[in-house]
C-alpha cells in the first residue's frame, strides 16, 4: 500500500492528475506502466485488455464524456485474466457492482448504463493529455482512493 499524497510530497517531478476520480474496481491502490488509448468505444479497449497486461495500467481518454460507458464487468474480467493492474477512464464506466468484485483497479469520472453502439475511431499507444498531465507509454501511473499520479520513472513506494 502507498499514498499518492506521500508519493507526491516525496517526488516533486511526479504530476497529480487534476480531475475528481471515482473508484470502481476491487483494488483501491494500484500502479504500473502506462498504456495510453484514445477511445470512445468499448471495442478498442477489448482489443487492448485481451493482450498480456504485464502489470500495466490502461489509461483511456474519452475526452471526459459521460455519455457512454466504455468499460464494464466483461472487459474487466478479461483484463484480470490477462494481468492488467488497472484501468483509468477519463469518461464513464458501467456494471459498477460487478467491477467492485474483481481484483482490478478501476478509476473513472462517472457511470452510465449506455454503451457505444457504433464503432468509433481510436488511437493506441500515443500520448494523451487530460487533467493537466501528459500520459506517455511507459510512464508510471500510481492510483489510490485519493488521486492519480504520473511519473516518468518508477517511484520508491517506501516513500508513499
Amino acid at each position: 500500500m502507498f499514498s499518492t499524497a506521500n508519493l507526491s510530497d516525496a517526488n516533486l517531478d511526479a504530476q497529480v492528475v487534476n480531475l475528481q476520480w471515482r473508484n470502481f474496481g476491487g483494488r483501491d491502490c494500484f500502479f504500473g506502466p502506462c498504456y495510453p488509448l484514445q477511445a470512445e468505444d468499448h471495442r478498442p479497449i477489448d482489443e487492448v485488455v485481451s493482450t498480456a497486461g504485464e502489470g500495466r495500467v490502461l489509461v483511456v481518454d474519452c475526452s471526459g464524456s459521460l455519455r457512454i460507458g466504455v468499460f464494464g464487468d466483461r472487459l474487466a474480467a478479461i483484463a484480470v485474466r490477462n494481468g492488467w493492474a488497472g484501468v483509468i477512464v477519463n469518461g464513464a464506466v458501467r456494471d459498477t457492482v460487478k467491477l467492485r468484485e474483481l481484483d482490478l483497479g478501476v478509476k473513472a469520472l462517472g457511470v452510465t448504463a449506455l454503451r457505444s453502439r457504433e464503432p468509433r475511431p481510436s488511437v493506441k499507444g500515443e500520448p494523451l493529455e487530460f487533467g493537466d498531465v501528459r500520459f506517455e507509454a511507459g510512464d508510471w501511473v500510481y492510483c489510490d482512493q485519493d488521486a492519480v499520479l504520473v511519473s516518468k520513472v518508477r517511484l520508491d513506494l517506501k516513500t508513499g
